[in-house]
């Protein structure tokens, strides 16, 4: 069994269904994280919970938060956590065509505008390029990996 997640009568993704639902609840995650709703719902097929219909607008601000945050954020350990599924959404919004720019390194803008997760010892990487660079690379490879 798989789960497809489209956009009108393109597949972006065909998940096995357990890659598919892990997905679907990082999206509930940092939906509920970023405030931010992530475009991705229903789809044609009503009352069939494999098929997801991707809306390009809405996904496209939610992943450019998502891309903003992770790459704001100076928690080594929330990087860690997030670093795949950020990826996975942006291999996700490229395949729609949704173009997303990585930020620039250093700029100093905190996504939400506040900083609420500090690191103790304190990490002061605020869009490293290290951090954008490994986010860009481990994009195009969840690309290549995720079955259309």
């Amino acid at each position: 069994m798989s789960m497809y997640f489209d956009t009108g009568d393109a597949t972006l993704w065909n998940p096995s269904n357990g890659a598919g639902r892990l997905f679907l609840r990082q999206v509930e995650v940092f939906e509920a994280e970023l405030k931010l709703a992530s475009g991705i719902g229903q789809g044609k097929y009503w009352g069939d919970p494999d098929t997801l219909e991707v809306d390009p607008a809405v996904y496209a601000e939610f992943v450019r938060g998502l891309v903003v945050w992770h790459c704001r954020t100076g928690h080594s350990v929330i990087l860690a956590l997030s670093e795949g599924f950020v990826a996975a959404a942006v291999a996700l919004a490229r395949r729609a065509g949704i173009e997303v720019e990585m930020p620039e390194p250093g700029s100093g803008h905190v996504a939400g505008g506040v900083q609420r997760d500090v690191q103790v010892p304190s990490n002061s990487r605020t869009a490293s390029a290290t951090v954008v660079t490994a986010l860009d690379t481990r994009a195009r490879e969840m690309d290549r990996w995720m079955a259309r």
